[in-house]
């Protein structure tokens, strides 16, 4: 719905978050119900956060189980939290993620048959607390991230210390699993007039209804397809301009407060909306959202379309970049040769990373061939699209000839974390820092022991 608040939602997350709600539903007499293992500033990690991080890692595949490395690595993030809260270069977007863990709580809510489901599966006691509990961790996401951005915005490496890197650890660097470089045309399939038409009258006929009585409130109940917001009665809180998608953004801003747009087009289908209240670059809306899905007369017609070009593709009358650039509608990858980008931000992809849709037409084929036309999901939208397998890595051991800028980026994160660590290291002696003595046994690499009140 929103360029920021397209929310995905990562299960591994929220097994961070709510694993202390499992935890205590399985304590025994005598044990530690929780306890404050550090305070920074005025920041507090807790016991359960040192456990929950270790148990995450584990679940990872982390070798490391030794629990003072997992409270100094907390230590240090609350500290660039502390620090980015009192920096006026960085925005404070409280309300902003304050109804973004809303939203993300409702999202979650659609998933179960009642308020009550949710809250059992989590463990957790009330919406507040389960809410409260997505703020905490999204508020020293986004602080601690700005924060190391802005610490780290001038770091770059030169080849020559990408040399030495490499010459230094090369033997403990990991090899490299089998990886692909692919490369896609993705399309929307385009919605008939007719189709058009009959989601605008759809929308008309709301309209009509909410200005002969029916509450705007309810209407987006019964009838939004946005998830992320019909529970709520279609209500986005907090948005700040730029936010939104543009469609939507230019036609709420349009408005008078309570009043009610006709229905308006944007890349996830069409909505009415209701401006609420604005205050500066701060406003409050509902919206209806009837989704732009397509009928299957109409992915046919898409998939008909791109195997034509996938013929002119393969019959040398078109570069498959050229096809990209000109039909794609993935605007992360037509201006890059459709090339799609791994998780590491480079052009290599590892084959056991490839979902499964995408895996299935790649098999049997070899470098520089090119999917049929087949369906998939683009961004919680059906799609149609071609991939060209543009490379095939076999697993190796990493090199400098093969991986230069895999290790580039190796360097550049090392040469991030020292500056970040004497960026920490530097505010030691000026922050009030206390470590339970619980880990006064503890070899932390910084200084904390010798800077911290000893509980």
């Amino acid at each position: 719905m929103t360029n920021k608040l397209k929310i995905t939602y990562l299960l591994g997350i929220f097994i961070m978050i709510f694993s202390s709600n499992m935890m205590n539903a399985q304590l025994k007499p005598g044990d530690l119900v929780d306890g404050i293992a550090a305070v920074i500033g005025n920041e507090i990690v807790l016991e359960s956060d040192v456990t929950e991080q270790m148990n995450y890692g584990k679940q990872q595949g982390a070798n490391n189980t030794d629990k003072c490395e997992f409270l100094e690595s907390l230590i240090n993030n609350k500290l660039l939290v502390y620090e980015a809260k009192k920096d006026t270069l960085i925005e404070n977007r409280s309300a902003a993620i304050k109804e973004q863990a809303n939203q993300k709580y409702r999202q979650l809510l659609s998933q179960f048959p009642d308020e009550k489901s949710l809250l059992v599966a989590y463990k957790f006691r009330n919406s507040y607390e389960m809410k409260n509990a997505i703020e905490k961790i999204d508020t020293d996401q986004y602080y601690g991230q700005a924060k190391y951005q802005r610490v780290t915005d001038k770091a770059d490496v030169t080849p020559n210390e990408v040399t030495d890197f490499y010459n230094m650890y090369k033997m403990q660097l990991p090899q490299v699993k089998d990886e692909v470089t692919l490369a896609q045309v993705m399309m929307y399939p385009t919605l008939t007039e007719a189709h058009k038409q009959d989601l605008i009258n759809r929308l008309k006929k709301i309209k009509k209804d909410i200005l002969g009585g029916e509450t705007f409130e309810s209407q987006a109940r019964i009838y939004s397809e946005d998830e992320g917001s019909a529970s709520n009665g279609g209500l986005y809180k907090n948005i700040n301009k730029g936010q939104m998608v543009k469609p939507f953004e230019a036609a709420a801003l349009n408005l008078q407060e309570n009043e009610i747009s006709d229905p308006i087009e944007s890349e996830f289908g069409y909505h009415i909306i209701q401006l609420l209240k604005r205050s500066g670059k701060v406003y409050d809306a509902r919206h209806i959202l009837l989704k732009a899905t397509p009928t299957d007369e109409e992915m046919k017609t898409a998939k008909a379309k791109l195997d034509s070009i996938r013929g002119l593709i393969a019959d040398g009358k078109m570069t498959f970049k050229d096809a990209a650039f000109k039909f794609s509608d993935d605007k992360r990858t037509k201006f890059n040769a459709g090339i799609i980008p791994g998780g590491d931000g480079s052009d290599k992809i590892e084959r056991e990373s490839i979902p499964g849709t995408i895996s299935y037409e790649l098999a049997g084929l070899n470098k520089g061939d090119i999917t049929t036309a087949f369906e998939d999901e683009d961004n919680r939208r059906k799609a149609v699209k071609i991939i060209k397998l543009e490379d095939v890595i076999p697993a190796h051991q990493i090199t400098l000839e093969t991986d230069f800028s895999r290790i580039k980026q190796m360097a550049l994160n090392k040469k991030k974390n020292e500056m970040v660590e004497k960026f920490v290291n530097s505010k030691l002696p000026t922050t009030f820092i206390s470590i339970d003595g619980r880990y006064d046994n503890c070899n932390f690499k910084s200084n904390w022991k010798k800077e911290s009140i000893k509980k």
